[in-house]
């Protein structure tokens, strides 16, 4: 867990600056690790890796596997640097390097074509003989049921699986096995990719270890009804006996980012047996999700944390989040259980929005570091928990903000805040003047006694609002800022170091150099 005081850089692998158009796990990871070393950092974190889909807006939160990796992680550079694919398999495959933003709609298109090629490649070469791929499989016991989803999906054009043909979406006896081969091509292909995925990330991981970074994971608290883990394990969730459709669906009530709430639409989870008791069935799918991730990732943040104690349940039928009621969670009962399991000592918490005493005591009775976010403090509310001042913790990890928010820049010199509001951002921060706003409230971020700071890559370079990453309670727009090539100078990197060194956040292998 967290013991020292560091900080580090929040950045999605989508957004490093991929050659042919998204980051991947090629170089430019590498090339970011290497620069988290140069800058003293001690964490990258990431949002989800889970596969994202095309009708979810590829959000990252709404994967339709909770096991699987994202495929378009995938760099085809480091396939050739191993010899695994003829120089001709990058002719068509345009480079831009220099692009802000990933076109997902494009991506997902040529990508479709070269991993079928990639497949028919790993065909000549007997790759499923190798004892490497044999050992994939038989560690991966979900890896079967995702295939054979991603499969369907491609064949009926919907991860909606109630619309494929109903004794399939029923998982009736014998109907797995028969249309298992009709679509063995493509089940395959997707057993090879998650192979390929997993390697790569097994590779990048023991870089991070070498360079002495660790890499803080994402873990979304709701899975999508449009996966392969609601089609899988309908008993774990809230669904109707008949039609194995949901019966009541998640959101958060009216906030600070939505008058009419967000209306998510996740299935909830029946985290209670018919005795009141801590449902097993769920708590061992959790358990064997946060054990699988914490392969890949050191730490886990759990993205809207609050619901362990009390989520919001919106009847199915309802379009908005409005009418919708707090249901007590499983609270400490799921913590101790995954303890007694040996799992979950590295686990972080969401634990922004509507939140009570009772979400602080859960937190704080399991000993995990919450978030404060420097953009939600500044509301004229001197005992604003967000203000440093009121840390009374140092067991936090502080934010200029998150990937849910504005940038820094974005939200100070935009239509955010009002006029007022500046000058008392001003005031507080003791400042005559409001040039380059970013470094100042990085500054005040480092030299707060937060044991952690993150800080955006879009905070560090100063970008305004149109790199934002994602506006909640919207689709269409999100989740496709990247880096492009070379958009790094190295007076930023110096700049930033020089705040690590001066708020004794240095990494433990810059301070032994």
């Amino acid at each position: 867990m967290i013991k020292d005081r560091a900080s580090g850089v929040l950045l999605h692998v989508t957004s490093l600056p991929g050659k042919y158009g998204i980051g991947s796990l090629g170089n430019e990871a590498y090339r970011f690790v290497d620069f988290l070393e140069r800058t003293g950092q001690k964490y990258w974190q990431i949002l989800p890796i889970n596969p994202v889909s095309e009708g979810m807006g590829f959000s990252p939160y709404a994967a339709f596997s909770a096991f699987a990796g994202n495929h378009y992680f995938i760099s085809f550079e480091k396939l050739a640097e191993k010899n695994w694919l003829p120089s001709n398999f990058f002719d068509n495959i345009p480079v831009n390097e220099y692009s802000s933003f990933v076109d997902f709609d494009f991506i997902s298109t040529l990508y479709k074509k070269k991993y079928l090629e990639l497949y028919n490649i790993f065909i000549r070469q007997a790759y499923h003989e190798h004892d490497s791929y044999k050992l994939f499989c038989s560690e991966n016991a979900w890896l079967d049921d995702y295939a054979l989803f991603a499969a369907c999906a491609d064949e009926f054009k919907t991860y909606y699986w109630r619309d494929w043909p109903e004794d399939l979406a029923f998982r009736k006896n014998g109907a797995l096995d028969e249309w298992k081969d009709k679509l063995r091509e493509s089940f395959e292909m997707h057993k090879l990719l998650q192979f390929i995925f997993f390697t790569q990330w097994r590779d990048l991981k023991n870089y991070c270890r070498d360079k002495n970074i660790s890499i803080i994971g994402d873990i979304p608290i709701y899975a999508s009804y449009e996966s392969c883990d609601a089609w899988t394990n309908t008993e774990i969730f809230e669904l109707d006996n008949l039609s194995l459709k949901p019966t009541h669906v998640a959101g958060v009530p009216p906030d600070y980012f939505s008058e009419t709430g967000q209306r998510w639409g996740n299935p909830l989870y029946r985290w209670f047996d018919e005795n009141g008791s801590l449902n097993t069935q769920t708590a061992r799918w959790w358990k064997r999700r946060i054990s699988h991730l914490s392969n890949f990732v050191d730490l886990i943040r759990i993205d809207h944390f609050r619901a362990f104690e009390s989520y919001w349940s919106i009847a199915a039928e309802e379009e908005t989040a409005v009418k919708g009621k707090w249901i007590k969670g499983p609270g400490r009962d799921f913590f101790d259980y995954l303890k007694s399991e040996g799992c979950g000592n590295n686990l972080l918490a969401e634990d922004l929005g509507i939140i009570t005493e009772e979400v602080d005591e859960l937190r704080d009775n399991l000993g995990l570091h919450g978030m404060k976010v420097l953009q939600f403090a500044f509301d004229f509310d001197s005992k604003n928990t967000h203000l440093p001042q009121n840390y009374t913790t140092l067991n936090c990890i502080c934010y200029t903000g998150t990937h849910d928010n504005n940038t820094t820049n974005g939200w100070f010199y935009g239509d955010d805040i009002s006029d007022e509001q500046r000058r008392y951002i001003l005031d507080y921060l003791g400042l005559d003047s409001d040039s380059e706003f970013h470094w100042k409230l990085i500054r005040h971020a480092m030299m707060s006694v937060a044991k952690t700071v993150i800080i955006p890559m879009q905070d560090i370079l100063g970008y305004g609002r149109e790199f934002r990453m994602n506006v909640p309670g919207t689709v269409g727009t999100n989740w496709r800022w990247k880096l492009s090539k070379d958009s790094v100078p190295s007076h930023v990197e110096e700049k930033l170091l020089w705040k690590v060194k001066k708020y004794n956040r240095m990494s433990d292998n810059e301070k032994n150099s």
